[in-house]
């Protein structure tokens, strides 16, 4: 006689399941169902490690927010000129895209159509605004380009920073090294913004 399978799911493998699912199916597309069958195991087991898929995808996007807000509280993006703090939180905020890419990818494809979904753009919105708030210091310091429109620079700035997600693959599978594309972002964007030094 054979035993049942044990459900060896934790909520942490759960979650990880749930994430690349949802980032194939879209979160809307996405049935309780569809998690059952990724996973291996039946809907109850999923039940017995959350209220559902929202609890999922509030988890998930947590994750990805709290690694993006973590940024902002470290001493590089805390102290020294706005510059250098700016530069610094996005040289670590392509890290932490990197790092937890599913994650991050999930948090950018949301619409707003459930509460979580609402309460994670609105979080979104609230950490973008705080980078901005950097890029005006920093041109009040006179330290960006005075012929450059800080609002549009935000905006190609995340642009190009939240592409990664649609590219980027970790190196262990052909991608490129992380530290290089940090590297570059940071070069590429602050080259073209920071005012030439005074000779």
């Amino acid at each position: 006689m054979t035993t049942p399978k044990r459900d060896t799911y934790t909520p942490e493998t759960l979650l990880a399941v749930a994430v690349r699912v949802f980032n194939e199916r879209g979160y809307d597309g996405t049935s309780m169902e569809h998690l059952s069958k990724a996973a291996g195991i039946s809907k109850s087991s999923i039940y017995h490690h959350v209220a559902g898929k929202e609890e999922l995808l509030k988890r998930a996007v947590s994750r990805a927010i709290d690694g993006l807000f973590g940024v902002l509280d470290e001493e590089g993006a805390a102290q020294g000129r706005a510059i250098e703090r700016m530069e610094y939180v996005t040289r670590r905020t392509v890290e932490v895209l990197m790092t937890e890419l599913p994650y991050v990818t999930l948090l950018l494809r949301v619409r707003g159509n459930t509460k979580t979904e609402r309460w994670a753009m609105g979080r979104r919105r609230e950490f973008d605004q705080r980078v901005s708030d950097l890029l005006k210091a920093a041109a009040a310091d006179g330290d960006l380009r005075a012929d450059v429109d800080i609002r549009l620079a935000t905006r190609l700035l995340f642009g190009m920073v939240n592409s990664l997600v649609e590219w980027y693959r970790p190196q262990s599978d052909g991608g490129v090294e992380e530290e290089l594309v940090a590297e570059t972002v940071v070069r590429l964007a602050f080259e073209g913004l920071r005012t030439a030094p005074t000779r």
